[in-house]
């Protein structure tokens, strides 16, 4: 569609097609599949999908994650010569070793990109888990804790597909013990087609 930037493209294709969508947008990730964990901070997202990565790869699958995250948050530490060159002004520091990589990029004011926009970026995988980005148009799994104080975000979010929680909920969603990680992975394998 010409003419138009990535989130008028996100808004424009509705859920169901979105995996469609990043087959013909970016060959490469033909085969990935995406799922999304969304709750409120302290509801236990991390901590569940820490659990489930191990489940996951041990299957045989290659997974990746992206991480939404509050816009103060930095990986890199003050004094270091990465960190001094960005607060010299550069917009991207890239680190590399023999064991790993990070590229660091400096929004500097520009508008934060879109997860369609991320997954550019990302390396071809089997499973792609998306932590955070609540509001994107993928199948998501809501984590819930009654002591969040939070209210439920699935009766406002028909892309939430089911509930992790630490209680049962008067809900027809597939509802998930927050500890049943085998349930959960199972659940999560059998929505994509994995």
């Amino acid at each position: 569609m010409p003419g138009r930037d990535d989130a008028q493209l996100d808004r424009a294709i509705p859920a169901k097609y979105h995996a469609a969508f990043c087959r013909m947008a970016h060959p490469g990730l033909h085969r990935m599949k995406i799922f999304g964990f969304a709750g409120y901070s302290g509801s236990g997202k991390t901590t569940l999908i820490e659990k489930l990565i191990p489940v996951f790869t041990g299957r045989g699958l290659a997974v990746s994650l992206i991480k939404h995250a509050h816009h103060t948050f930095d990986v890199d530490q003050p004094g270091k010569d990465s960190w001094r060159h960005r607060h010299a002004g550069c917009s991207e520091v890239l680190v590399t070793s023999s064991r790993r990589w990070v590229l660091m990029h400096e929004l500097r004011g520009a508008a934060e990109p879109s997860l369609a926009e991320h997954l550019k970026r990302m390396s071809a995988c089997d499973l792609l888990l998306v932590e955070g980005f609540k509001r994107e148009r993928i199948p998501k799994l809501e984590v819930y804790r009654a002591e969040v104080g939070e209210p439920l975000l699935h009766p406002h979010d028909g892309d939430i597909v089911a509930i992790a929680s630490d209680r049962q909920l008067n809900t027809a969603l597939p509802q998930f013990d927050l500890n049943d990680h085998a349930a959960i992975a199972d659940f999560v394998l059998r929505h994509v087609g994995l």
